[in-house]
């Protein structure tokens, strides 16, 4: 791991660009950052979220970008709420999307796209997959594994954190995209045994290498809620089914 790709120090002509991008934000976007003392790169995460705040326009003498900054122990019940457990970690949309390590490198394209597609309400996903995403109403978890170096990474993560977000929009709130920095997070890495980036997983397995097709990814997550349904069926129905004996059982007692 080379230390280099980790920076996310700009230029003037990369604050430039910054500026430029940022110029399309339409409405105000809230970023929170969960940092620590014993953290690698929480300095250079603060860092980076407030060069976008500062390159992000302003509407009556606001920035349309705000950063919140939460410490670990001064903000355990942030933290808790928040269910957050490493450092650096941002979050987007009241943490339904979130970055689990600094997004430096390429990821830092994904990033501002995110933020922008935020502030302006536009997906970029098709009215069937926006209406399928509504209707998600149990617990998704999108894992997104990425390296600052991988420039195909930042795209999994865009269309990961758009299915988060059209959820989030409509109400349910039930799907969390999170983009995972490998080397920081070498133990998820290896638990989803990940040898090439993107790697996405999906409720802890493993459903694809490379950058799905937006149609592959909202099959994958059905196929997920449809899992999750029928395990709720089948409970349920083992619940009735106690508490019928236990009522049988009962009545037999009384006879």
């Amino acid at each position: 791991m080379s230390e280099e790709m980790f920076n996310v120090q700009f230029s003037e002509a990369e604050r430039e660009a910054l500026r430029e991008a940022l110029s399309d934000m339409k409405n105000p976007v809230n970023i929170s950052v969960f940092v620590s003392d014993a953290c690698r790169f929480c300095e250079a995460t603060i860092y980076l979220v407030n060069v976008l705040r500062d390159e992000s326009p302003e509407i009556n003498g606001r920035k349309l970008i705000n950063v919140e900054i939460y410490y670990n122990r001064r903000d355990d019940d942030i933290f808790e709420a928040y269910k957050i457990d490493r450092t650096p970690t941002i979050t987007l949309v009241d943490g339904h999307v979130r970055y689990v390590g600094i997004p430096a490198g390429e990821e830092i394209k994904g990033l501002v796209e995110t933020i922008i597609r935020i502030s302006r309400d536009e997906s970029g996903l098709r009215d069937e997959i926006i209406k399928a995403l509504a209707e998600v109403d149990v617990p998704i978890r999108i894992e997104t594994i990425v390296t600052p170096s991988c420039p195909y990474c930042p795209y999994a993560a865009l269309l990961a954190n758009m299915f988060a977000y059209e959820n989030w929009k409509s109400g349910r709130r039930t799907i969390i995209s999170e983009v995972i920095e490998a080397y920081e997070n070498v133990d998820i890495a290896e638990k989803y045994g990940v040898m090439t980036v993107p790697t996405i997983a999906i409720n802890g397995e493993v459903e694809f290498i490379g950058v799905p097709y937006d149609d592959d990814l909202l099959s994958r997550v059905m196929d997920k809620v449809k899992r999750i349904k029928e395990a709720q069926r089948i409970k349920k129905g083992k619940e009735m089914l106690k508490r019928y004996v236990k009522e049988y059982l009962r009545r037999l007692e009384e006879e």
